[in-house]
């Protein structure tokens, strides 16, 4: 996917065939359509690509580390401590509470958890293998829904979840957001999506886009 930026504030959709298109323009080989941004909404969603990759970059590095934010440097991963434990073996609520907790520590757990952050986080900062990050970050972010579990009101404790919403929380807005930039191309700005879709393999495999 590549995009092409002018001047003049755009945004439109229009068919490859016809009238000559201005703005930001993404297209892929094959495409049958255009999609025209304006180079304020290029850049815009950019930053938003780049603000997703450095979310889970972050939490990849105070989990290996233990940077004293969410994880003490006690509990590093380095140290010995599990990227999963604290989180899984916490969850209360939920049908699936259960299968969650046996998850928790798991050495096939701890590492696909953190190959996965580091990962996803590169290929938005870099935009790179957008569509696949997408995929997997947005898979990511709904098991975690359901480990949150937003739906409930109450834990199995019984105590108030003081959930503010049943349905979209934080993890919802990230998977929806890792979808759009990727099918926007904002890896093209500001990014190396232009070189990467460009190697022959990805030109070939629209998936590693």
């Amino acid at each position: 996917m590549t995009i092409r930026e002018s001047s003049p504030p755009v945004a439109d959709v229009t068919d490859r065939g016809s009238r000559p298109t201005t703005g930001s323009e993404s297209t892929r080989p094959g495409d049958s359509s255009s999609y025209v941004l304006s180079s304020a909404a290029a850049k815009s969603l950019a930053v938003l690509r780049i603000a997703l990759g450095f979310v889970f970059l972050w939490a990849f590095f105070d989990k290996l580390f233990g940077l004293h934010y969410s994880t003490p440097s006690a509990n590093a991963w380095i140290s010995g401590g599990s990227p999963t434990k604290g989180f899984l073996s916490g969850v209360d609520v939920g049908p699936f509470q259960s299968l969650f907790q046996s998850f928790a520590g798991a050495g096939w757990a701890n590492w696909l958890f953190m190959a996965g952050l580091l990962g996803i986080g590169v290929a938005m900062v870099l935009g790179i293998a957008m569509r696949a990050a997408a995929a997997a970050g947005a898979l990511l972010l709904i098991f975690m829904w359901f480990a949150a579990y937003p739906l409930a009101q109450f834990s199995s404790a019984g105590e108030a979840t003081r959930s503010t919403n049943p349905l979209v929380d934080d993890h919802i807005i990230n998977a929806v957001a890792l979808v759009v930039v990727a099918l926007c191309g904002a890896g093209a700005t500001w990014g190396l999506g232009k070189q990467w879709a460009r190697i022959p393999f990805v030109a070939n495999h629209s998936w590693t886009r």
